[in-house]
């Protein structure tokens, strides 16, 4: 049973929703923002400045906004036990429909998608997928996590942008953004609430735009129209102007010293069209102009083509078989003055280096025992080899190591927000600039780990890397590959160890290094040059061109004498032969290839002078019978150096590059030992005339020699005296500032000591103080509540009669808002009927200190009690007073209705004891109250009269009439006694004299009538 995948659930239009499969990609760019501290401002900045993209489809007088074309995705550092309303705040900006991401929710363009807290979130294949972060709370990197997914899933067509927060999350998701051909903008820092994570992500020298948030969108629309207008809709073309591409090779070639045209096609086309795309240029040809112009666009070129996606211990699963493998066993067998030798050209900014140099330190404490471990670490790039070199790294590096492996082998700086390696480890790497398809390789390598560097090379120079590795390792040496990446045709050089690893050891020893010397010997590849193209049908001499090589080769190595070709400043471009003889690596930085530098002892002196003299005269120069120290003996050594004419790529020839000229000659240096000298034939001994030439001869050479040697000697004497005295004023100068140092050190120890002292003291008084507020902030909220729940309106003012504080039931009693807090009081326009002496009666308060207490009531009828006091401190010191309404209201109508309670007892009282029959009667003429004397009367009791109307004691001539006295009683109108007539119970027909007053409620309305009759003529 499959499952449904998640759309947005709210309905962003009328169109139908077409939801992709699983394995799909997008067709449209996804935008990924993350933000920290300070990100909300600039959400609804970069929101509220997207443009409108008007589509064709409207019309002038309706014009279609089709939205962006993209999805964006907003990563935010939010608090996971607190629902966040981000998504109402920011659909107040957009009228793209925007969403709290759901597990598994489909991405759609012109939608924009919110992270919920708590979860950490990852793309793939077009879906948003949920996850609970792994990392502890305040060690998350959510962005980091976001934005590796989103390259991983997306490639070019994932887009990071950073704003402001605090930390480095985000820069190693930059990293693998860039890595992978995608887009980066960056907040600038002076618009940003807080920096910190914008400045780490600029620091790595990967950004393309720089700006406030508010431009972005208007230059992210323009960049997708530029870079995937084209490869949204068909593939990308293969780039028609190959004469334009072979000018920028060489424009980068002469700025930078780098070859790329043998790089894979792919990658260039890719990493030229982005850098075309943010600077919004269409053709070729203005893009190599632009380049010509522009040095600057020439290193940004240079710096896209070499970034890399590296981290620490990238691919744990095969960092791990490499731990397991091979690492326990380039220890094996070896003494404690063992060196053990890894090299991992291609390092970038050395994560990948100093991961290879902690499993080498780990395993080295398994073993408790310590070799001398050396990492060559090298690369083209020189800023990616800085970076190296320092050993600083953001903190959100952290996600890559494992906890314990981050407090072992780095510390905090910065306040946590970097971590250095430790000097342990940085003391085993080496780092070097080299370019590892010119440069000579290092030798007798245990390890070689080139991973994801082969993958950007062509097919031709990988058939030349990988026998130049097998040279540099030593027999049973391990080669370390990435993921993609091969040893292709080479499988008789080496032996697979783990396919899935990509590791490989050393093969057939004696047939691997003729493979390996084969390749060493071939001069560099080109796509420069200009050989002419292969005949049509015209067939190589098969198996005849590599036999007359091999043999050339052979005879070349096993007669010729051993040489190396050097440029004029002593820079080796090639070796020939067997020179360990005469050359040896100095001490120090790794990757030293200059032939002086390199020459052993009696060989230095004599090679520098000769290589300056060839320089200048452009003639063979001779050194012969030179003494060369070798390990503790010496050997005799002839010296010839040749001016080699024709250089590859110079004037003439089609790889040269205007400017190169003469000052790029190239000397083949040839060492070879000196033959011994013959002893002489006494037999056959020369004539004494010849004998005393040859000896002149030798003499006069002596003689010649000698005078080179000592004036060498005396020009590097005096050298070395200039030197010398440079040295001693420098000394000197260093010593005076190295004391002035050393005094503002110790005011600096003491400043710091008497500061630590401050701030400890600071630190206990903030303590103290933060209690005090504490203390300060839970009294006051609960003298609020209490007051509050008391429903006592109270007014609080200080001397002056400004208001300090009040109830929230004073509000409607003086019509205050939090607003009238420091007004006078006198200023209010209160609801009170008939008082208007609040300001002077609370003067008087103030004056004589005596409480004031009144009865007031509002104009909607309520009854106050009005109270005011002297407001009294702790210290019986008068700060105001307070003003207190206490509601009376139901006391009020509780007393009102007592009154007349006590007024109908008293008049019950009377018509009990009255002898005149007294009635009441409502309206409607039903019996409400039958005295006694009524009872005598009728002769009706109570309890018969109260259930009768009037009517039944009224003949049926005279009940209009009566109808008509409780008319104008009704009104209010007075009626004066009136004689009548009534009917008793036992139908008698009664002469009665009669008073009828009327019942009026306190609103003047009349709700009874009550009766006093007596019989005409006497009493009842």
């Amino acid at each position: 049973m499959t499952r449904k995948k998640k759309t947005p659930t709210q309905p962003v239009d009328d169109t139908p929703v077409v939801k992709a499969p699983a394995s799909s990609e997008p067709a449209f760019p996804v935008v990924g923002i993350g933000a920290s501290a300070g990100g909300l401002a600039a959400f609804e900045a970069f929101f509220s400045g997207m443009p409108p993209v008007i589509s064709d489809a409207g019309d002038d007088s309706h014009p279609l906004d089709t939205g962006p074309g993209m999805a964006f995705v907003l990563v935010q550092h939010l608090a996971p036990d607190h629902k966040s309303i981000l998504t109402e705040l920011i659909q107040r900006c957009t009228r793209m429909p925007v969403f709290e991401v759901e597990d598994q929710m489909v991405v759609r363009p012109d939608c924009v998608y919110i992270i919920p807290p708590g979860h950490d979130m990852a793309f793939l294949n077009g879906e948003l997928h949920l996850l609970q972060p792994s990392a502890p709370r305040g060690q998350r990197l959510p962005i980091d996590f976001f934005f590796r997914s989103l390259a991983q899933d997306l490639r070019d067509r994932a887009i990071a942008i950073v704003l402001s927060g605090s930390g480095s999350d985000g820069t190693l998701g930059v990293r693998a953004i860039k890595g992978e051909g995608g887009m980066v903008m960056v907040q600038s820092p002076s618009s940003t609430e807080y920096d910190s994570m914008p400045r780490s992500a600029l620091a790595t020298g990967l950004v393309d735009y720089e700006l406030p948030p508010s431009e972005m969108p208007a230059h992210l629309i323009s960049y997708i129209a530029h870079a995937l207008g084209r490869s949204l809709r068909e593939p990308v073309p293969v780039i028609a102007n190959e004469n334009a591409l072979k000018k920028i090779f060489v424009l980068l070639r002469n700025q930078t010293g780098h070859d790329f045209s043998q790089y894979k096609p792919s990658t260039i086309h890719r990493r030229i069209g982005r850098r075309m795309a943010v600077l919004q240029i269409e053709a070729m040809t203005d893009y190599m102009r632009f380049l010509q112009q522009t040095t600057a666009e020439v290193e940004a070129l240079f710096r896209d083509l070499l970034i890399g996606v590296t981290s620490f211990f990238r691919d744990p699963e095969v960092f791990g078989t490499l731990e397991e493998l091979v690492i326990p066993r380039l220890f094996d067998g070896k003494s404690d003055e063992a060196v053990i030798r890894v090299w991992s050209p291609g390092c970038s900014t050395g994560e990948e280096a100093y991961s290879l140099a902690i499993l080498l330190a780990e395993r080295q404490e398994v073993m408790k025992r310590t070799f001398k471990v050396q990492v060559f670490a090298t690369d083209i790039d020189s800023a990616a080899i800085a970076t190296a070199r320092a050993g600083l790294y953001p903190a959100s590096i952290a996600a890559d190591l494992t906890p314990d492996r981050l407090s072992r082998f780095f510390t905090a700086e910065g306040d946590g927000g970097m971590f250095r390696i430790r000097k342990g480890i940085r003391d085993m790497l080496i780092f070097s600039e080299q370019d590892v398809i010119k440069d000579p390789p290092f030798s007798r390598l245990d390890l070689i780990s080139c991973r994801n560097l082969l993958i950007y090379l062509g097919g031709d120079l990988q058939k030349r890397l990988i026998p130049m590795f097998r040279f540099a390792l030593r027999p049973g040496g391990f080669l370390f590959l990435g993921t993609s990446e091969t040893i292709g045709e080479f499988d008789d050089l080496f032996t697979v160890l783990d396919r899935k690893a990509k590791l490989y050891q050393c093969g057939d020893q004696l047939h691997g290094e003729k493979r390996a010397l084969h390749s060493r010997l071939q001069p560099p590849v080109t796509a420069l040059s200009s050989s002419p193209p292969r005949q049509a049908g015209r067939k190589a001499a098969v198996g005849t061109l590599p036999l007359r090589e091999l043999t050339e080769q052979a005879l070349l190595l096993q007669f010729a004498p051993a040489g190396a070709l050097v440029d004029n400043s002593g820079d080796i471009l090639y070796l020939h032969g067997r020179l360990g003889l005469y050359l040896e690596p100095p001490p120090g930085v790794a990757g030293i290839s200059n032939i002086v530098r390199m020459a052993r002892e009696g060989l230095r002196l004599e090679l520098s002078a000769a290589l300056h003299e060839a320089g200048k005269t452009l003639e063979i120069v001779r050194r012969d019978g030179l003494d060369v120290r070798t390990n503790a003996h010496f050997t005799r050594v002839n010296l010839t150096i040749l001016p080699v004419p024709g250089r590859p790529g110079g004037p003439g020839h089609p790889d040269a590059v205007e400017g190169e000229g003469s000052e790029h000659q190239l000397f083949l240096v040839v060492l070879e030992e000196a033959p011994e000298t013959d002893p002489v034939d006494l037999g056959t001994a020369t004539p004494a005339p010849e004998m005393s030439k040859k000896i002149e001869s030798q003499l006069a050479m002596l003689t010649k020699e000698l005078r080179l040697k000592e004036e060498y000697l005396q020009s590097a004497i005096e050298e070395l005296e200039t030197s010398n005295e440079e040295l001693k004023s420098s000394n000197e100068e260093l010593q005076s500032v190295n004391e002035e140092m050393q005094s503002t050190n110790e005011e600096l120890e003491t400043s710091k000591e008497e500061m630590q002292s401050v701030n400890e003291e600071m630190s206990t008084i903030n303590a103290e103080l933060q209690n005090k507020v504490t203390d300060l902030s839970r009294a006051n909220n609960g003298m609020s509540n209490l007051m509050a729940g008391t429903g006592i309106a109270t007014v609080f003012v200080d001397l002056h009669k400004r208001i300090l504080r009040f109830t929230p039931s004073a509000s409607g009693i003086l019509n205050l808002i939090p607003g009238d807090v420091g007004r006078p009081v006198g200023h209010l326009v209160s609801n009170l009927a008939d008082y208007t002496d609040l300001v002077p009666d609370v003067q008087k308060v103030l004056d004589t200190l005596i409480p004031y207490e009144a009865e007031v009531q509002t104009l909607d009828g309520k009854g106050y009690l009005l109270r005011i006091h002297p407001y009294r401190t702790l210290e019986n010191v008068i700060e105001g007073a307070v003003i207190t309404f206490i509601d009376i209201t139901e006391m009020q109508l509780m007393r009102t209705a007592l009154t007349k309670a006590n007024d109908l007892l008293r008049l019950a009282v009377v018509v009990r004891d009255s002898r005149d029959a007294i009635t009441v009667q409502d309206l409607s003429g039903r019996v409400l109250a039958w005295n006694p004397g009524a009872v005598r009367m009728y002769g009706f009791s109570e309890a018969q009269a109260l259930g009768m109307n009037i009517r039944d004691c009224i003949p049926e001539p005279l009940r209009e009439e009566a109808l008509s006295r409780v008319h104008q009683l009704s009104r209010a109108q007075v009626l004066e006694p009136y004689l009548t007539r009534r009917v008793a119970k036992d139908g008698t027909i009664l002469e009665v004299s009669m008073i009828s007053t009327a019942l009026v409620n306190e609103a003047g309305q009349t709700y009874a009538i009550t009766t006093t009759e007596r019989l005409r003529g006497g009493t009842p």
